[in-house]
């Protein structure tokens, strides 16, 4: 009784992320959530399984699920604030840390590894993850009604050698930024 009340403790407590926003608005002009985010990425992986037969799916989609759980108590931090990298993924971690705390310790060590695979990339899956992240963003940028001043050109630039692990990717990468000039183009004009 007691391991599933702490499931149920877990459940409510990554609710956080439903309300934690992302710097990215949807296409209604609503700032979309973390879990949001989440949600779409593991989708846009889930979608391009059979391009990719020699990657463990199972785990990839276990990766892009747990890739943010580290923002439930801080939230996101943009990309444009060029945030020390090393006090980010220390923050994440220690939020990962309490955010499993009432979970069984096997759990707790199973996220952490999933986690920590993510922020490594080093794995095919977490390359392949950490490059769907940062299109899934652009993509919903370059979608989304933002305000006056949203700079688009950091977005060509952005994430972009995780495109570089695989020819699909690039290619997806590619039709992104053509949308995202599109989008620079038409707010010029």
């Amino acid at each position: 009784m007691e391991e599933y009340s702490s499931v149920i403790s877990f459940i409510k407590e990554i609710e956080r992320l439903k309300n934690n926003t992302r710097t990215a608005w949807t296409s209604k002009g609503k700032r979309e959530s973390i879990a949001e985010h989440s949600w779409r990425l593991t989708m846009f992986c889930m979608v391009l399984e059979e391009h990719f037969q020699d990657i463990d799916f199972g785990r990839v989609l276990r990766l892009s699920l747990i890739h943010d759980l580290g923002e439930a108590y801080e939230g996101d931090i943009s990309a444009t604030v060029h945030a020390d990298s090393e006090t980010k993924l220390k923050k994440e971690e220690d939020a990962l840390i309490r955010l499993t705390g009432s979970l069984p310790e096997k759990t707790q060590q199973k996220f952490m590894a999933l986690w920590q695979e993510y922020n490594k990339g080093e794995t095919k899956e977490a390359k392949l993850v950490k490059a769907l992240d940062k299109i899934e963003t652009i993509i919903q940028h370059n979608q989304g009604v933002n305000p006056p001043d949203f700079d688009y050109l950091f977005n060509l630039e952005y994430g972009q050698k995780y495109a570089m692990f695989h020819p699909i990717i690039q290619t997806i990468r590619e039709i992104v930024d053509q949308e995202t000039l599109s989008r620079i183009n038409n707010k010029e004009t």
